[in-house]
């Protein structure tokens, strides 16, 4: 069996100080009554932070717009319900970035408000949406700039924006849902890269700010934004331009070369292709048996050999909040494999 100890060692991102190279990858939760977070969040993300995980990103906490989501028990930042989260974490010794979130087309309307989009492509089994247009832009880039005020408030180490899977920002990304004859369909990477940069003078300087970025689409796994690591150097090098520090890089199976030709996965040529440190994730320690196995230590080496920085569970955390400890002490024994019944805890 490989050697775990070195699961638990400090490291550094964009000068944030880690417990560990273990980040605990944004996952909804639906446990905020009227969208504020309560002490029982604060003490889910408690037992993350005591148990190893060095950088916690928040599930999607949704800006103050009407458009932005229709669930009520999906969290906004309220500064005083993040306080308790935040102050929780940081007294375990971990790091917190929250990460904001617009559904864009994903938004039910079933309080009457439209969903927007970017160019309100149809869909089957989708209602119409609003394609978005004139004084939308600046309406959403202020509802995001209050968003990381209130995040620095609410004591926040960093902010996550998120830009994957599908939802508003991405939407203008992926050539399928951005039809727009505009700057904003000429350059699909030119309003997400606005969004960076209000959120960058939003925050401190020294505050990393992280963008979460896919190719794969919650309704469509097979999606991609770029077909070449040309053009996701196009849209990743205005991520940082506008003043991304880190790029968190999903993927489904995080083993999966991104591109034909080389075996870097998206995470690695994300650091490629701009130079800034990224976040790999993708089905990391699903079963007990991946933590001895020939994919845990192709997990590490590659993240020693540079390609990569720091790695995000997801799913595993839920039914396993001491998994980094666990995994690190050896106790493979205490360690559950991860169950769909696990989703239904709040723990």
């Amino acid at each position: 069996m490989m050697t775990t100890s070195a699961l638990s060692e400090p490291v550094t991102l964009a000068g944030m100080s880690l417990s560990s190279q273990f980040v605990m990858a944004p996952m909804t939760r639906s446990q905020s009554p009227g969208g504020t977070p309560t002490s029982r969040t604060a003490g889910y993300y408690r037992r993350r932070a005591e148990n190893g995980v060095g950088l916690i990103i928040t599930e999607g906490v949704l800006i103050d717009h009407p458009s932005a989501g229709h669930e009520t028990d999906v969290p906004r930042m309220r500064e005083a319900g993040w306080r308790l989260v935040t102050d929780e974490v940081h007294a375990a010794g971990g790091r917190i970035a929250a990460q904001l979130w617009h559904l864009g087309s994903q938004r039910e309307p079933v309080d009457g408000v439209q969903a927007w989009t970017s160019s309100a492509v149809p869909e089957a089994g989708r209602p119409d949406t609003h394609a978005m247009a004139g004084r939308d832009f600046p309406v959403l880039l202020d509802a995001y700039a209050r968003a990381a005020r209130a995040a620095v408030r609410a004591g926040f180490d960093a902010v996550e924006i998120h830009a994957a899977h599908g939802y508003l920002l991405d939407e203008f990304l992926w050539p399928r849902t951005n039809r727009r004859s505009d700057r904003f369909g000429a350059d699909r990477a030119a309003f997400p890269a606005e969004v960076i940069r209000a959120v960058r003078r939003e925050i401190p300087a020294s505050m990393p700010l992280i963008v979460r970025f896919s190719q794969f689409k919650e309704r469509d796994y097979a999606a991609r934004i770029a077909d070449t690591p040309d053009e996701l150097g196009t849209i990743l090098g205005s991520f940082a331009a506008a003043g991304a520090d880190v790029l968190h890089a999903s993927q489904r199976r995080f083993w999966e070369p991104a591109f034909d030709g080389s075996p870097l996965n998206l995470a690695g040529w994300a650091k490629r292709l701009t130079g800034l440190p990224s976040i790999t994730v993708g089905s990391v320690g699903l079963t007990r048996d991946f933590i001895g196995s020939s994919r845990m230590t192709e997990l590490l080496d590659r993240r020693r050999q540079g390609e990569y920085d720091l790695i995000a569970l997801g799913r595993v955390l839920l039914g396993n909040p001491a998994w980094v400890r666990l995994a690190g002490e050896g106790r493979l024994d205490e360690i559950n494999d991860y169950r769909k019944a696990d989703e239904d805890h709040y723990w």
